[in-house]
């Protein structure tokens, strides 16, 4: 039943200099991330797969997530961190299947000293999936992980 996934730096570009384990266990490859725009691709593999062997909606949101922090980092030169204010998905039709390819785009259309805006897409082939909305706001990177505690984090 345990099933590991393929390490992501192993064999795909990296998203960031920033270790996210959990970007690495899905598998989601970098593609572009310049001028408010990003893109990102994920091969589908059995653990992505919901009860009904389609991708799981949690899969592609955080496909969404990602490709939108891309643009609005994008926008910067030092590509500054972003934690996700709020974000409005619309599933359009199935995300896919084992063995299929995901591609996830992103535009930042809209920024603020502190805050930008994205509307993100998914495809599958020419199948346009999910569409999504989101605000980020910008930070300095944390220091230390006493910083993500003294901002109510846990250890």
């Amino acid at each position: 039943m345990s099933e590991s996934a393929p390490h992501a730096s192993q064999n795909s570009s990296a998203i960031s200099k920033i270790e996210n384990p959990f970007l690495d266990y899905l598998g989601i490859v970098s593609g572009e991330m310049r001028e408010g725009k990003a893109s990102l691709y994920l091969d589908l593999h059995h653990h992505h797969m919901n009860s009904w062997q389609i991708t799981h909606g949690g899969v592609l949101m955080t496909l969404l997530d990602v490709v939108m922090a891309m643009a609005g980092r994008s926008l910067h030169d030092d590509q500054k961190g972003v934690v996700t204010v709020e974000m409005k998905t619309t599933f359009l039709q199935p995300g896919g299947i084992e063995g299929g390819r995901l591609e996830a785009r992103s535009v930042a259309f809209h920024q603020s000293t502190t805050m930008c805006f994205c509307d993100g897409e998914i495809w599958s082939g020419d199948k346009l999936v999910a569409k999504a909305m989101g605000t980020y706001k910008y930070l300095r990177s944390l220091k230390s992980k006493a910083g993500l505690v003294k901002m109510g984090g846990s250890d």
